[in-house]
């Protein structure tokens, strides 16, 4: 029997697989003071003394001397020291935590922003990468520090909170245990300086801490606790149910107003929440809205998309065509909107709420409370840059078609004159926007009363019809314009988006065409140079996963940023959660199979991500990307595997025919060389050492050669198993007399099992097996060294192993010391060719066995042969009852 070392470690074999991802559990409270941190500590020393690895890595114990006591006996990692304005701020080391890498690591204080120049903004990213590198982790964290409940805990307590955490680490969190404590008791331990110093418990007792604001704050984490685990409730039985339980089709699509954009938000986000349907959120861009309400806009978008939310900007002229229209499209039944967004644009026209209810009945609409307004500081009037040239030239325009009319007072008639006014007003909305055709609608007015209008000269009116003239002109100018203008702004819009469209479109029959990365890298780049005005950088990885970037996309771009962008698969830099002040984007090119590479783009203008159709189309060119790049991979593995299978193929027919043609002249040679062998023994003459050399050696060639000829018989498949009932000691007694006076050298150690059963299998072939294992035994062996040959059953299987005390086996895998033509080393004085474990292993293969190698722990090595254990057949007669 062979010792238990000769199996695999099975710690070693679970560290070779990936690590899961860790657990987060949440200590939660409704306010500071109830105990969380105590009750954290508490639940790691019960894990350390269970004999768990328990890390601290940031705890605030605000001086409560009974929360220090549980720190003793815990391991505490140091803080890592960044400079930041002149001082040295100490913050979580997540580097540490990930080089030390404990079983749990307690990180209080989850909602907690970094200083700037950390690797992640927010503490909860540092958490959300060490649930990823498979690190448990324990952390606190309030009811106010919840995104979508945040304006909610303002608007009781009157105290507006900083610092969030998305409501999606809160309900993918493994665990959330609640630690509640009664508003008096609450009070008493903020009197007794158990929660704040004195003099700020005092402060802290009449504003936040009133028993008012406790008992609600209460009720909202106990609430949203309650939501939780009926999302869990739900999950479960629609797993367990045929059909789900709660079927609907209900969906929330937010519009976003004028203002209130974060308030909405979060109540959409509450909203889309405690009714478990999907919701979206869109912006209507009308093209006249100013570069700050935009910013804000997409800014409301990118928090709606965090919160889980899909974001689109729609454009047009009519808002409530289009929200109809996108809430059919995705199924949408309940709208919300915001206060403010609702509102008339004037007496004639109606609310967006009454627009909607005329155009899709079947919606419902939910009226949003209206936040707090932002206060915008007046910066006093300025002149529209964008459009101050519009309105020089319409001012002069008006001014020439004026003195062009002049000399046709009295022909034309007024109406003629006022069409031609109005036809610039057109022109100029056309050419330059709303604003100044706006500007060129009541010039044309004033201009038309001072001088054609009687009284000339004068803006006074004599005939009081012209009145009503003046205000249909000025109507229809200003209408006119704004409509003109509108749908220029959508066209351009339009036009943005098919341009887009068209770049994917000829972007992707390019890349079918390309053979080689260099091409991926110059057609991706020239794409989104064409549509962003974007310069990018190609980092792939070679066969150690090592990231380069291709020499035809040069960019100065953080090489560790690409790495855990690689790593991760997750985007970063600019416009993202991890390193948003990087002054790049960078995209892990994800294939179908794997990542095959970071995709970093660099946009001159940094509002330009902020739009989520850029954003869509840098994500799709990537996407493209990767698939191209897949693709190319593949390609080569498929030429690589043709010329393999090929040179395999054309190497065995060349080995059969010339064994076939070498067999029969080693019979003869083999012969003829015994046969002298013999008679120089008879003779006593001095050349029987010679000759029995010649006799071993052709003995060799010819056990080679019809190696050769059994791996080319494998390999065309002609294998017919005839397979019987074989006991062990025979098998291993004629592979040892097959082998003759090569094991002259080598004392054999035979540990053959009385209980061992029968092998059922080909006693040829498994003689064959015996054969070349115990030759290779005896040819890597040094003389005088012996060789074990052992047989026994274990776990349901029959074990034959063959040990010797040689040098072992190479570094590396074993594995491939058992495909055809493999040595374990490429030069080496031992003759060989590298077909003997090549036809051992297809040998097991038919048996339906496994052939492994391992090193001892004393020296030398040890191949096992792993038979399946079959009943054996039953007999038809009584052995102990025969006649």
């Amino acid at each position: 029997m062979m010792d238990d070392d000769l199996r695999p470690d099975p710690d070693a074999l679970l560290a070779a697989l990936p690590a899961p991802r860790g657990k987060l559990k949440l200590f939660f409270g409704a306010a500071p003071g109830v105990g969380k941190t105590y009750a954290m500590l508490a639940e790691a020393q019960e894990k350390r003394a269970a004999g768990l690895d328990v890390v601290v890595g940031w705890v605030d114990t605000h001086g409560r001397a009974e929360t220090e006591a549980l720190l003793a006996g815990l391991e505490l990692l140091p803080r890592k020291q960044i400079s930041y304005r002149g001082k040295k701020v100490a913050e979580f080391d997540l580097d540490a935590v990930l080089a030390r890498r404990p079983a749990l690591v307690v990180v209080d204080e989850l909602p907690h922003s970094n200083a700037p120049g950390s690797r992640h903004p927010k503490r909860w990213q540092d958490v959300d990468e060490l649930l990823a590198a498979g690190i448990d982790v324990y952390s606190a964290m309030n009811v106010q520090h919840l995104d979508s409940l945040n304006d909610v805990v303002s608007g009781v307590t009157g105290v507006a909170v900083a610092e969030t955490v998305p409501d999606h680490v809160f309900d993918r969190a493994s665990e959330v245990r609640l630690v509640d404590l009664p508003p008096d008791d609450l009070l008493l331990r903020l009197a007794a300086g158990k929660v704040y110093l004195p003099e700020v418990a005092e402060r802290a007792a009449g504003h936040f801490f009133r028993k008012g604001n406790l008992i609600a704050l209460r009720e909202l984490a106990l609430r949203r606790l309650a939501d939780r685990v009926d999302g869990q409730m739900r999950a479960q039985r629609e797993v367990q149910s045929r059909a789900p339980v709660w079927a609907t089709s209900l969906g929330v699509l937010l519009v976003l107003g004028q203002g209130d954009e974060d308030s909405a938000v979060r109540q959409a986000a509450r909203l889309a929440r405690a009714l478990s349907a999907p919701w979206h959120a869109v912006w209507v861009d009308r093209g006249h809205a100013s570069a700050a309400a935009r910013s804000r806009a997409l800014s409301a978008l990118a928090q709606a998309e965090e919160q889980g939310a899909h974001t689109l900007v729609l454009a047009g002229p009519v808002p409530a065509s289009l929200i109809a229209d996108y809430a059919r499209r995705h199924n949408l039944s309940l709208l919300a909107l915001s206060q403010r967004g609702n509102r008339p644009r004037g007496f004639w026209r109606a609310s967006l709420q009454q627009q909607l209810a005329q155009r899709a009945p079947e919606l419902n609409c939910l009226i949003l409370a209206a936040g707090e307004r932002t206060p915008v500081a007046a910066a006093g009037w300025r002149w529209p840059r964008a459009e101050a040239g519009g309105w020089w030239q319409s001012t002069l325009a008006c001014l020439a078609l004026t003195a062009a009319m002049l000399p046709l007072r009295g022909v034309l008639d007024a109406a003629n004159l006022v069409m031609l006014y109005l036809l610039l007003v057109l022109l100029a909305a056309v050419r330059y926007g709303r604003t100044p055709a706006a500007w060129a609608a009541v010039l044309s007015v004033a201009l038309f009363d001072f001088f054609f209008v009687a009284p000339h000269w004068s803006f006074a009116v004599s005939d009081i019809q012209y009145l009503i003239t003046f205000a249909v002109m000025l109507t229809v100018g200003l209408v006119a314009g704004q409509l003109v203008a509108s749908q220029r702004q959508s066209a351009a819009q339009a036009g943005r988006r098919e341009a887009h469209t068209r770049y994917l479109y000829e972007m992707a029959r390019e890349l079918g065409s390309a053979l080689m990365p260099e091409q991926v890298g110059e057609i991706t780049g020239r794409f989104l140079q064409a549509s962003l005005n974007a310069q990018i950088s190609l980092w792939l990885p070679d066969a150690e996963e090592q990231l380069a970037a291709l020499p035809d996309t040069p960019l100065a771009v953080d090489a560790a940023l690409v790495r855990w962008s690689f790593d991760h698969q997750q985007a970063a830099g600019q416009g993202t959660y991890t390193l948003p002040d990087a002054p790049q984007l960078y995209l892990p090119l994800q294939a179908p199979m794997r990542t095959r590479g970071v995709l970093v783009v660099a946009v001159p203008d940094a509002l330009a991500l902020a739009d989520p159709d850029n954003r869509r189309l840098c994500e799709a060119v990537a996407a493209l990307a990767a698939q191209t790049l897949e693709r190319l991979h593949y390609i080569e593995v498929a030429q690589q595997t043709l010329l393999s299978m090929e040179s395999e193929r054309l190497r065995h027919s060349l080995l059969a025919a010339l064994s076939h043609d070498l067999r029969t002249p080693l019979t003869a040679l083999s012969g003829n060389a015994e046969t002298l062998l013999l008679a120089l023994q008879r003779g006593g003459r001095a050349e029987q050492e010679q000759a029995a050399l010649l006799v071993a050696q052709s003995q060799r060639i010819t056990r080679l050669v019809t190696n050769l000829l059994e791996m080319a018989r494998l390999q065309a498949g002609g294998i017919t198993l005839h397979q019987d009932w074989l006991p062990a000691d025979e098998v291993i007694g004629s592979a040892i007399a097959a082998l003759g006076s090569v094991l002259d050298a080598h004392p054999l150690q035979l540990d053959i099992d009385p209980a061992c059963p029968m092998l059922y299998g080909d006693a040829i072939l498994l003689e064959r097996l015996l054969v070349n294992l115990l030759e290779n035994a005896a040819k890597y062996s040094p003389p005088g060294s012996p060789i074990r040959v052992s047989a026994a059953a274990e776990d349901g299987r029959i074990l034959l192993r063959v040990a010797d005390r040689g040098p072992g086996l190479p570094p590396g895998d074993p594995a491939r010391l058992f495909d055809a033509f493999s040595r374990g080393e490429r030069e080496s004085a031992i003759s060989g060719v590298g077909l003997g474990l090549a036809i051992c292993r297809t040998i097991a293969d038919v048996h339906g066995a496994r052939l492994s190698a391992a090193n001892r722990h004393d020296g030398g090595a040890c191949f096992t042969l792993s038979l399946p254990q079959l009943p054996p057949p039953a007999l038809d007669f009584d052995p102990e009852n025969l006649p």
